[in-house]
């Protein structure tokens, strides 16, 4: 279902006179797989008593989570995805608008009942995975994580074989309508010495693999600013000072020196998941999102269909974020008002 999205958006965007660039690479279809192998090492190397092993186990976690060097990514990278990727103007200053439109698998500890406990459970496995090689040493306590990582690794295999992905309207069409629809205002008239990119990416649910193909691939300049739009569709709006499920990376620039100077949002120390932004470790970024009680409204659940989204919070977004880019290009002819 990702490529008929790409289709839907890449027909919306020509019949508004834009080009646009597919950018082809290979991903996984879920992360599943992966986590499971990370959860295979680990159970191993406790139960089989290998420090070694539960180290490469640890170390796989670390990968996956805080977007390291995963040698063995050749192994799940064997499908077909794409970003869209739409430009305008040739100044020499570039803006990136950019937002994935990729969906997920569900699993239980989506259900609504359960997410607000997300970050508790993530981080008792950051500490059973880490603390598993030195475990493995010691009489019973290795035992007791390899069959505590045995039990997940079966989890996740039931989720391959049997859990729907959702419809995705709040993760993440809603903020592709918002970057789309400003890339659209903007393309307009372009201010003078601004380049303004559409990123439209896939598979960012599985790793931030279409980011990393966007990186790699050189078209996005070391001082790109890069507006990231992320499940905006409902509850209060925030913009990320930083990110980091493991690892804390704080952002910097002028896109989040403009965000701390314009109400209509609050700063938000992103922890609970990862951005497409993951990708662009030396860029000035600025991550937008919705949250409700602290976590995504309907994250990854069957409940994340268009009725659920409140569009009048798309529409503030996107105010909110023009107004933004109004105060970065404020010495710039003024952008229209209305989309």
């Amino acid at each position: 279902m990702e490529a008929k999205a790409a289709d839907v958006l890449r027909g919306w965007l020509e019949a508004r006179g834009h080009t646009v660039q597919s950018q082809p690479f290979k991903a996984p279809r879920s992360y599943g797989w992966e986590l499971m192998l990370v959860s295979l090492l680990l159970a191993l190397g406790g139960l089989l008593e290998l420090w070694w092993l539960a180290l490469l186990g640890a170390y796989a976690f670390w990968a996956h989570f805080g977007g390291g060097w995963a040698p063995w990514a050749s192994l799940f990278d064997r499908h077909p995805s794409q970003n869209l990727i739409s430009q305008a103007g040739t100044g020499d200053k570039t803006l990136v608008l950019m937002a994935h439109y990729d969906s997920a698998k569900t699993w239980f500890i989506y259900d609504p009942r359960r997410v607000r406990g997300f970050r508790a459970n993530f981080l008792l496995n950051a500490t059973l995975a880490f603390a598993s090689p030195l475990a493995a040493l010691l009489p019973w306590s290795g035992r007791l994580i390899g069959l505590y990582f045995l039990v997940q690794a079966g989890l996740l295999l039931w989720r391959e074989l049997t859990a729907p992905y959702v419809g995705g309207a709040n993760d993440n069409a809603s903020g592709v309508a918002v970057a789309a629809g400003l890339f659209e205002q903007l393309a307009r008239q372009v201010p003078p010495g601004w380049r303004v990119m559409l990123a439209l990416t896939g598979c960012e649910e599985v790793g931030t693999k279409g980011a990393l193909a966007l990186a790699r691939s050189g078209q996005v300049p070391r001082d790109a600013l890069i507006l990231n739009i992320d499940n905006v569709g409902r509850g209060a709006l925030f913009y990320a000072v930083g990110e980091g499920m493991l690892g804390y990376r704080p952002y910097s620039g002028k896109l989040l020196e403009a965000a701390r100077s314009l109400p209509g949002a609050q700063p938000l120390e992103y922890r609970l998941a990862y951005f497409d932004t993951r990708a662009f470790p030396e860029h000035a970024c600025l991550s937008l999102i919705r949250l409700e009680n602290g976590v995504i409204p309907n994250w990854h659940w069957p409940s994340d269909t268009a009725a659920q989204v409140r569009w009048e919070d798309v529409e503030q977004t996107r105010d909110y974020a023009l107004n933004l880019i109004n105060g970065l290009l404020h010495e710039h002819d003024e952008i229209p008002e209305t989309l």
